[in-house]
């Protein structure tokens, strides 16, 4: 018989919490829920008492939020899967450390999507490694050293994002060029990327190329025009990126 997933609820509003119990116990049998908590306060005090594989955490509550919990955490040995009301800034923050995540009102699809994700990646005996990069990429006073998780078929690489050349659009796959000279192929569109990476140096000059500017060696003038990047590729600029494009450099 295959063991349990014992796991906390870190929620400050009843209701949520309620729902959550409920969907856990009806929909995801793998699930033992041993404790709940209202507060960043009380949930440090139920994580370090019941040690759980997995922590539902609410992203916003009252004096604290999420990220203020986990950083009183030497060791993260858990996997969180956070809650949270849409927010903008911490959907992007999540994404770039593929964190797992479920938006209010909680879906049950989603809520067993992450179920699963999580028996999959501990099947496999990954590290419960994404909150670790997300709270390094929230501490970091330079940008430049923040880290993407790049899901693969077989788990994930973890990239600095400062080591990122360009980014290329192939079907509904990202291809990533970096500057160890490697490529690596994500199941992901180049227009999620495009959303995580812009506010990072990077620009998308045509409908297949997303490219950092820090790596532009050259522009050569044309309709569009082309760019040359340092690792010697050549990437065509669309006519209407092109504006986009030149007022990165002025």
């Amino acid at each position: 018989m295959e063991s349990k997933l014992t796991a906390v609820i870190v929620e400050d509003e009843l209701a949520s919490r309620e729902t959550l119990t409920s969907y856990l116990q009806k929909y995801c049998h793998e699930v033992y829920l041993v404790a709940e908590a209202d507060s960043v306060k009380t949930g440090l005090e139920i994580i370090k008492k019941h040690k759980p594989d997995i922590v539902f955490l609410d992203i916003e509550m009252p004096y604290g939020n999420a990220f203020d919990l986990l950083e009183q955490i030497e060791n993260i040995s858990f996997d969180v899967v956070f809650v949270t009301a849409y927010s903008n800034y911490a959907i992007k923050a999540l994404n770039m450390s593929a964190s797992y995540y479920i938006l209010k009102p909680i879906s049950i699809d989603e809520l067993i999507k992450a179920v699963d994700k999580i028996k999959s990646s501990r099947k496999e005996e990954e590290l419960p490694i994404h909150s670790k990069i997300l709270l390094e990429n929230i501490q970091a006073v330079n940008k430049h050293n923040h880290k993407i998780v790049l899901p693969q078929l077989n788990g994930f690489d973890v990239v600095k994002i400062n080591d990122i050349i360009r980014c290329k659009a192939n079907d509904n796959f990202t291809e990533f060029y970096l500057t160890n000279g490697t490529k690596k192929l994500i199941s992901r569109t180049l227009k999620f990327y495009e959303d995580l990476l812009k506010d990072f140096d990077f620009v998308r000059v045509h409908k297949s190329h997303l490219i950092n500017i820090q790596y532009v060696t050259k522009y050569m003038k044309g309709k569009g025009g082309q760019v040359e990047m340092t690792d010697g590729s050549v990437v065509d600029v669309s006519v209407n990126q092109k504006a986009a494009f030149l007022e990165k450099f002025k």
